[in-house]
């Protein structure tokens, strides 16, 4: 996987977001004295290629209102982990949801799910919301809440970098 002159130009245009535009192709397109359909196509075969994994919006949820965010860890069946994380994944309130190993015997937690709410109330009633889903598969869970806002962003190109 590599990148041109061109393409590196594209990310270093959109490293720090898209335009919050109409057309957002078109006006980076209009920065960088290209055709917007070349943009589109270029951006297209960097995710084809592995190059960009995705585009996505990454919200300030505090500036939403939604102060009371938790991480909740939970520990599942893993036969039946892949097919829970993405029905938790798609719960209104949750922003992001994985798997990832288990430390064993200190953490036993292999589905991680970020809750949103205004209220650690409204976290915690969408906490039993998740439980109820798990159901049976569920072993044990916690949740970790945000103390402060971390700074949110993607990737980054330095200037020697290909």
């Amino acid at each position: 996987m590599s990148i041109d002159a061109t393409d590196r130009k594209i990310l270093t245009a959109t490293q720090g977001g898209l335009p919050l535009t109409a057309q957002p192709y078109a006006e980076v397109a209009g920065w960088l004295g290209l055709e917007e359909a070349e943009v589109v196509a270029r951006i297209s075969a960097m995710i084809d290629s592995g190059v960009i994994r995705r585009i996505a919006v990454a919200p300030n949820h505090y500036a939403l209102g939604m102060v009371a965010n938790g991480m909740s860890v939970w520990d599942v069946e893993d036969a039946r982990s892949e097919e829970l994380g993405a029905q938790i994944g798609a719960l209104d309130f949750v922003s992001h949801c994985y798997l990832r190993p288990r430390a064993l015997p200190d953490w036993p937690y292999n589905l991680f799910a970020m809750l949103h709410g205004a209220t650690r109330a409204e976290v915690e009633a969408h906490r039993e919301e998740v439980k109820t889903l798990l159901g049976q598969a569920l072993r044990s869970c916690d949740i970790l809440y945000s103390t402060r806002i971390l700074k949110k962003t993607g990737m980054r190109l330095s200037k020697g970098s290909t």
